[in-house]
């Protein structure tokens, strides 16, 4: 290590983010970046721990210490080839992953001012694409092809490795463009589309194919897919959203999260929304049912809008702030998370149990909550919720879900391919993320159910090693 004691002496400084006032009108990037001279400051805070936590929480396997330690010395070409060997995308885990690294490192322990490991890395990657370190790599090919169903981060990854090892890939996309979750679910004030475009330029520029607009299955049948490629790999996450089946559930004015953040985003790249299925928030009472990441983009979303007021509710307790007993060191912490959406203007409220939608002539006015208490189980087991019987009205001219995704089903496409394989009715995907289907693999949400952008690059990273071993004989990767 260039400088072993500046954690002693530096303290934590983040970019922070644009001013509210500046930024509520916009859809750009609301984070903000250090000068080159301070993210070298901050990267010298890095101790180079015995045991670097920050690399055991890392989904991906990141070497923290090895690439702020290069960043520190002034060695942006170096840093960004050892952040890329565990990271394909960092462009894309520098701005929107929750940084578990972070909540692990031993300064996080000591001090609570944990390295920024997350804006390091993003400034390493886009110092590479200024300065030119990244460039078009184009593989020597083995005359074998893979199709990669999904382009989000899983199917990315998967595609962007295998390409890299000589496979010849074509990523099928339903949507106009790829992206994914990246482009479609995660609003352009926390990752901006052109950061998406300009990689997905490259990718192709190193051979990779992408034919967006195809569903599998519809315009291009399994049967297809198997017969023209040596290997199929499914990313096609976990779409269906967690609904809320109470009276007044059909009123006009209940939405799903994502009607609001995909259509949002088709918008603002020039993609047609038809009439009907656009949104708008502006002057009107916002409800978000849901305390989770989706519900804040919305809350940020509708701020955009400029709703006359916004409301999140969440029928789990409010997390303690700062500490938690219950998630420890090095565990990621369960604590009140408040984003920039929420410092934008929200009113946050917990324990609020939904009982049903109230509306006037089909549209809906109106939402009638409950307060709940959590009673833990005996055992340590799950803690059951009890309604109090204390019930309050909340007005609302939109209401969006929020409130996950279930976990996707494995049939549909998954049993229509493995029938085209070997005339099966069932199929499984183990850990490995292989399926119980010859030439199948899956991975991402697809096999995790929803889950973190990081998880699904790691899951991508997995079946593209194991789709490689498959392909050229070699054996399987060991299972986690």
């Amino acid at each position: 290590m260039g400088d072993p004691r500046a954690f002693l002496t530096i303290h934590r400084k983040e970019a922070g983010y644009r001013p509210v006032h500046e930024r509520i009108d916009d859809f750009s990037e609301v984070e903000q970046t250090l000068s080159t001279g301070d993210r070298r400051i901050q990267a010298s805070r890095c101790m180079d721990c015995g045991v670097p936590f920050c690399h055991w929480a890392c989904p991906l396997g990141n070497k923290q210490p090895e690439w702020q330690d290069m960043l520190y010395k002034g060695q942006w070409l170096e840093a960004y080839q050892v952040l890329s060997t565990t990271c394909d995308f960092p462009e894309f885990t520098g701005r929107v992953c929750p940084a578990l690294c972070e909540k692990s490192c031993v300064l996080k322990l000591s001090c609570d001012e944990p390295v920024t490991i997350r804006e390091n890395e993003a400034a390493i990657v886009e110092a590479a694409f200024r300065e030119g370190y990244i460039r078009p790599v184009q593989p020597r090919r083995n005359g074998k092809r893979v199709a990669v169903v999904g382009s989000g981060p899983a199917g990315l990854v998967a595609a962007n490795r295998l390409n890299r090892k000589g496979y010849e890939v074509t990523v099928f996309e339903k949507h106009e463009k790829p992206g994914g979750l990246l482009r479609f679910g995660i609003p352009n004030f926390k990752l901006g589309k052109n950061v998406i475009d300009r990689r997905i330029h490259l990718l192709e520029e190193e051979g990779i194919i992408f034919r967006t607009g195809i569903c599998v299955g519809k315009d291009i049948s399994a049967r297809e897919l198997i017969d023209q490629f040596d290997a199929v790999c499914l990313a096609i996450g976990a779409e269906e959203p967690r609904d809320l089946p109470v009276e007044g559930r059909s009123l006009q004015g209940v939405h799903f999260a994502l009607d609001l953040l995909a259509n949002q985003n088709r918008l603002l790249e020039g993609i047609p929304v038809p009439e009907e299925a656009r949104i708008s928030c502006q002057g009107k009472r916002v409800l978000i049912i849901g305390g989770g990441d989706t519900g804040s983009d919305c809350v940020g979303t509708a701020n955009r809008h400029h709703a006359a007021q916004v409301t999140q509710i969440e029928i789990m307790p409010k997390p303690p702030v700062g500490y938690n007993p219950a998630t420890p060191w090095p565990m990621y912490p369960q604590v009140l998370k408040t984003s920039s959406s929420h410092e934008e203007g929200c009113v946050r409220r917990w324990n609020l149990a939904t009982n049903r939608f109230m509306g006037e002539n089909g549209v809906v006015k109106a939402v009638e909550v409950e307060e709940v208490e959590w009673i833990p189980a005996e055992g340590g087991g799950r803690p059951q919720m009890h309604k109090t019987g204390r019930k309050e009205i909340i007005e609302a001219d939109l209401v969006f879900l929020a409130m996950g995704f279930v976990h996707p089903v494995q049939e549909g496409l998954l049993t229509e391919l493995a029938l085209s394989v070997d005339g099966r009715q069932n199929i499984a995907v183990d850990v490995r993320q292989k399926t119980s289907a010859e030439k199948v693999f899956a991975c991402g949400d697809a096999v995790s159910g929803a889950s973190l952008v990081v998880k699904a690059m790691a899951s991508g990273k997995k079946a593209a090693a194991e789709i490689d071993c498959f392909l050229s004989g070699k054996r399987s990767i060991p299972s986690e």
